[in-house]
């Protein structure tokens, strides 16, 4: 995990800093070769360019969200709106997350790509990686 990313979860609140910390820590062991970041001031993991998986800061809790996560067929994802094929969800406490889903969405996530690293070159269309 970055310098920043550390930053970024010692400034919420302590309920949001043990969210993201987990969460952190989760997603650098599931996805060890992913390159980590701020991107568009939330932290975000890439595969070759790719962003697979991030977490934010909304009103209603910690939204993790996976870029391709629509094609995962996960009931506990919700699918976000537009043509895009991302799917979230919002935890407001530690304990709420279940760390064996997400083990299992972050290997979804290596197998399942569209490719965002390309959308604007190719004018929003998405196509997929894998």
């Amino acid at each position: 995990m970055t310098k920043e990313i550390r930053a970024y979860n010692l400034a919420q609140s302590p309920g949001d800093k043990k969210i993201c910390n987990l969460l952190a820590a989760e997603i650098s062991a599931g996805l060890p070769e992913a390159e980590n970041k701020i991107w568009h001031a939330h932290p975000v993991w890439f595969l070759d360019g790719n962003p697979i998986v991030g977490y934010s800061k909304q009103k209603a809790g910690i939204r993790l969200m996976f870029w391709s996560g629509a094609d995962f067929e996960e009931e506990t994802l919700e699918p976000g709106t537009g043509k895009f094929k991302d799917a979230s969800i919002i935890y407001t406490s530690a304990e709420e997350i279940n760390v064996k889903h997400l083990k299992r969405w972050l290997k979804k996530a290596r197998d399942i790509q569209w490719d965002y690293k390309n959308i604007v070159k190719r004018k929003g269309v998405l196509e997929r990686l894998k």
